[in-house]
């Protein structure tokens, strides 16, 4: 009689279930569905200093840009990193011209101001070490960035655009995001033509200033002009987000403006300058008292630059309930006069910065992993191809031997007295199994 080959059910778990292959591991770089359903603070000149990015992380904020750094000074700098805050300094001849931390990495947008596609590429590479992404500016109207055929000046330069583009994603790492940010045209077809010709060179994302290059901030922006391009875009069949950039103020502004544009996310600036708690459900109100004082311990405990946690403390405000207007002014005149923090001890109290941070990062590290859309999808695929476990149905004998610890049955044939080291002689089986 042969014998019966052994059984490979799969063991049970230690609650009874069987065991299922690893789920894929989550991801920790950006993809172009990091830039989808998200509302993200906007590169700014001195306001998008550090301690605001990571205030901007606190309160909501799903990515954050680093102001606009032209790529012939990055290079020169010396990286430095700080043994006690963890703090990143990009030093020039006289401070650092851009500051980091780890915390930020996973979410910060590096922007880069060039107009040559090798100089563009050193900057990055210079900094990719510390950034999740890169991204060109292209829609900087001001002298200092237009001059030297930086920014808004690239939008009558398509094919320099393009370049520098083309080149940083063929030259930087997959796991590094390429995106640009760009301004409207005088007209939709222009536009369209050129939002095209960047969605093909690779890119994650294309952020769109809801503004023309001549417009000024006090103008409306023409977010009614967004849907057609957003439909253009999802019509190219390219994995591309677009980001709607231009006088959104809040959380609840954002779901107005996606709604109305289709556009993926919404990128806040001037309002996230007045109070990085945009980004919140709540933001808060009275921002003298509630923000200022924790955001000036926060800088000084990251040792920002004096001049810089001015400017950008002086920006903050916003909705008051107990504050009263003639104190709010007198704060900010205390602070402008103010020859550097200690000068603002009362105002601030204990300078218990650290605390402050270990608050920032205990919010922001709770944040759940990435995974991408085909990825959990892929997870869900899998899990419903598991088979269930193993068993035996319960109206057929268990076929396990009793050594395997499966339940006893009422009808068994003997073991073998070889396998049970006994005298007892076995019996023959009967041909057609037992009578």
């Amino acid at each position: 009689m042969s014998r019966r080959p052994i059984s490979t059910s799969p063991t049970p778990g230690p609650q009874g279930e069987s065991e299922r292959p690893p789920k894929r591991p989550r991801i920790d770089h950006l993809t172009p569905d990091s830039f989808r359903n998200g509302i993200f603070l906007a590169p700014m000149v001195r306001s998008g200093a550090l301690p605001t990015r990571l205030m901007a992380l606190k309160y909501g904020a799903t990515l954050v840009w680093g102001p606009e750094i032209v790529d012939k000074a990055i290079l020169h700098a010396e990286r430095e990193v700080d043994s006690v805050t963890g703090v990143i300094s990009y030093n020039g001849k006289t401070r650092a011209m851009f500051t980091t931390h780890p915390l930020e990495k996973p979410y910060l947008i590096y922007q880069i101001g060039s107009a040559d596609p090798e100089l563009a590429v050193q900057a990055a590479k210079t900094v990719m070490q510390d950034v999740s992404g890169v991204d060109l500016n292209c829609g900087c109207p001001k002298p200092f960035s237009t001059h030297a055929g930086m920014g808004a000046a690239l939008l009558t330069n398509p094919d320099l655009l393009c370049g520098i583009l083309e080149a940083l994603r063929r030259e930087l790492p997959r796991e590094i995001s390429v995106s640009a940010k760009i301004r409207l045209l005088s007209t939709q077809e222009e536009t369209k033509k050129l939002v095209e010709r960047i969605a093909r060179t690779g890119v994650n994302a294309i952020t769109i200033h809801c503004r023309t290059r001549n417009m000024r901030p006090r103008e409306r922006a023409l977010v009614e002009r967004l849907k057609e391009i957003v439909e253009f875009v999802q019509g190219l069949g390219l994995d591309v987000a677009v980001i709607q950039n231009g006088d959104c103020t809040g959380m609840e502004d954002a779901k107005r403006i996606r709604d109305l544009t289709g556009a993926d996310s919404v990128m806040i600036a001037t309002a996230a300058e007045s109070n990085p708690s945009c980004f919140s459900a709540i933001p808060l109100r009275d921002v003298e008292s509630t923000l200022s004082p924790s955001y000036l311990r926060l800088c000084k405990y990251l040792d920002n630059y004096w001049a810089s946690t001015k400017f950008c403390v002086t920006q903050f405000k916003g909705t008051r309930s107990e504050v009263s207007k003639t104190d709010a002014h007198e704060l900010k005149s205390r602070i402008a006069k103010a020859k550097g923090y200690d000068d603002l001890e009362d105002i601030v109290g204990s300078w218990m910065g650290e605390e402050e941070f270990r608050e920032i990062s205990r919010i922001v590290e709770a944040r759940p992993p990435r995974i991408s859309v085909e990825a959990e999808q892929e997870e869900v695929a899998e899990e419903d191809d598991i088979p269930p476990p193993c068993a035996t149905p319960p109206d057929r004998p268990n076929p396990e031997p009793p050594t395997s610890c499966a339940p006893k049955m009422g009808l068994r044939m003997p073991m073998p007295a070889i396998l049970t080291c006994s005298d007892m002689v076995s019996p023959t089986p009967t041909p057609g199994g037992m009578r």
